[in-house]
């Protein structure tokens, strides 16, 4: 069993998971071509990882947060899973992990920014360190 947690976005769905709710590993992130096809690859990435818990980042703050917590309940909901679903604050969260990438990554659109930033969701719904 684990958890999964997913920083939902436009293009690029960031992904992590934990085993042992001490260690939080980014996983390759699903390339968003429309919301039907991101959500059979989240159940099937959930079912892969044999997840009984799914942690979706959702935007708390800022001027646009109703609308935004709408497209991702209306997502959560296309994703059909049978576990858990909490909701956790994303918010600083994608800034933060490009500043923890800072020099390291030259195409920022590949993916790792994003799983960094569901690694982060899922570190602060543990309360783990970050």
């Amino acid at each position: 069993m684990s958890i999964v947690a997913i920083d939902i976005g436009l293009k690029r769905i960031g992904i992590a998971v934990t085993y042992d709710k001490k260690v939080v590993l980014p996983q390759k992130p699903v390339f968003r071509k429309n919301r039907n096809q991101a959500a059979r690859d989240i159940l099937n990435i959930l079912k892969e990882k044999e997840a009984d818990i799914l942690i979706v980042g959702i935007p708390q703050g800022g001027s646009s947060e109703n609308e935004m917590q709408r497209r991702v309940n209306h997502f959560v909901n296309l994703i059909d899973f049978d576990g858990q679903i909490y909701f956790q604050n994303e918010y600083g969260s994608s800034t933060e992990a490009k500043e923890l990438l800072k020099g390291e990554i030259k195409i920022k659109r590949d993916g790792r920014v994003d799983s960094l930033s569901a690694s982060l969701i899922l570190k602060r719904w543990l309360n783990l360190p970050i």
